[in-house]
């Protein structure tokens, strides 16, 4: 305590100061978010590709959702790879090499000539996309002032939901322009101009201060400071971050698995993973992988759910700055606890609406049901997008120790995307023998378990350094009183 009331007194922009941020942080974090970009558009363009591929692929419904979710089976252990190497050859040596396997997966679902190939090529772009996921993140929480950090990291979050809505422009501009039945392979070629752009971005920009201290190369950790922070604060930034590290060594914690044997450790790692999870069990990406098709099973014809669908798109990148505005005035449980109560709220509405409202009207199909299915997606998207997604992302980059960071951020990512997995898979299935209806009133069973995790679990952290955080949490933890509720009301954070 009395090292963060030294650090607090003598900081100069710390958590709670209004510092301008350094130009090339805003680059950094530009330029790195482009893998967000990326996995956005690959997650994205495959709801309106899969109207056209068809066809020509010979897709039933169980080979449908192996097209779809293979991305994500393999964005599981690109998420679990990329953090154990992020760790041993950095952040961003790995950011570079997840833009050639983008371009890679990219050209290779373009050029697929069977089902086979598709799905062994979504698996590659899974494994980019997994890696950007964990990697991009960290890379720049560790990198932005601690002021800054929310809102810089959550652009990740904006990059993603935009490239979700590039995906459905595209989708929906290749159909009206020249047929998807003939163009679903450009749409899905288009993502190798952000993966080149994202691979000379990176060739010029340095890994980060953090990394380098764990590397004992402090020349080169200061060197980053100086780049990225006012020069008054280059040297208690440098000191705690190497404080930190030297109180790590004299606990021999180091980035392996093996730490989990540590108590205050596994839980903060089961907590990681609930966070990451929570997310997707909400069943947000059944919404964005499949919306066209759920939008097609309520009545609408496929120009009218392409053309929809980008208004999900729309409302995702309108919400996550309405989130990154949010950031800098609440706190992260706050945000956590908005969202997903909304979104369970949501699932039931669509649910319901599917339900009761009838299918046809004097045998017409009943249009009204189908624009409110698309009023509760709107809906959900708005507090999945504003509020339980970006904080999701920042929290999973901010709660792990420096030296674990890469390690467990990718083994709480891999435990989201087998979730997202295994709900993208069996969405299909789920679709036609419970029908929409019976799918989300399951999701929203589900979200309100993990409403309660969110309750008992959720830790706040705003207004703190990451090595603050990192100190905060290993007492809070190692507190036997304090384990029956990790998340009590008022927290210390609030008061620095």
């Amino acid at each position: 305590m009395a090292k963060e009331q030294y650090i607090t007194a003598n900081r100069a922009s710390g958590p709670n100061s209004n510092t301008k941020t350094e130009p090339l942080v805003k680059v950094i974090a530009a330029i790195a978010t482009l893998g967000g970009l990326l996995f956005g558009y690959d997650t994205g363009v495959i709801s309106g590709a899969l109207l056209f591929m068809g066809d020509e692929l010979h897709l039933t419904p169980f080979t449908t959702g192996l097209v779809t979710s293979s991305l994500l089976f393999g964005a599981a252990f690109g998420a679990l790879f990329s953090g154990h190497f992020a760790a041993a050859v950095g952040r961003r040596k790995i950011i570079i090499t997840l833009a050639i396997i983008f371009a890679m997966g990219s050209i290779g679902t373009a050029l697929a000539p069977d089902v086979e190939w598709m799905i062994f090529f979504r698996v590659v772009l899974g494994v980019a996309v997994g890696g950007a996921s964990a990697t991009v993140p960290v890379y720049i929480a560790e990198i932005a002032p601690a002021n800054k950090r929310g809102q810089l990291v959550t652009i990740q979050e904006l990059m993603i939901v935009s490239g979700q809505m590039l995906a459905y422009i595209s989708n929906a501009g290749f159909n009206a322009a020249w047929g998807g039945h003939d163009t679903w392979r450009w749409m899905l070629f288009v993502a190798t101009v952000p993966a080149v752009l994202l691979w000379f971005g990176m060739m010029f920009m340095p890994d980060t201060p953090r990394w380098y201290a764990m590397k004992g190369r402090l020349a080169e950790a200061r060197k980053v400071l100086e780049r990225t922070r006012a020069k008054e604060d280059v040297e208690w930034e440098l000191e705690e971050i190497t404080e930190t590290l030297e109180e790590e060594d004299r606990q021999q914690t180091r980035s392996s698995v093996r730490e989990l044997r540590k108590p205050w450790l596994f839980k903060l790692f089961l907590i990681g993973v609930g966070i990451a999870v929570i997310q997707q069990t909400s069943g947000v990406n059944t919404i964005m992988y499949y919306a066209p098709t759920m939008l097609k099973a309520v009545g609408m014809s496929t120009d009218a759910a392409l053309f929809a669908t980008i208004a999900n798109g729309a409302i995702s990148v309108i919400m996550t700055f309405v989130g990154i505005w949010l950031l800098g005035r609440i706190g992260r449980r706050t945000l956590v606890k908005i969202g997903q109560f909304g979104c369970t709220a949501c699932l039931f509405f669509i649910g319901a609406v599917s339900y009761f409202m009838p299918e046809t009207i004097n045998g017409e199909v009943d249009v009204l049901r189908s624009y409110m299915v698309l009023l509760g997606m709107l809906m959900f998207l708005s507090f999945q997008q504003g509020a339980l997604s970006p904080v999701t992302w920042l929290l999973l980059s901010e709660i792990f120790p420096t030296r674990l960071r890469g390690v467990f951020m990718g083994g709480a990512v891999f435990a989201m995307w087998i979730a997202n997995f295994l709900i993208s898979l069996a969405f299909p299935l789920l679709l036609a023998s419970v029908g929409l209806s019976g799918a989300f009133f399951i999701f929203g069973l589900i979200g309100v378990c993990g409403a309660l995790f969110v309750i008992k679990c959720v830790p706040e952290t705003r207004n703190r350094s990451l090595e603050q955080i990192e100190h905060y949490l290993h007492d809070w933890l190692s507190n036997d009183e304090d384990t029956a509720t990790l998340a009590p009301a008022k927290h210390k954070a609030e008061s620095h």
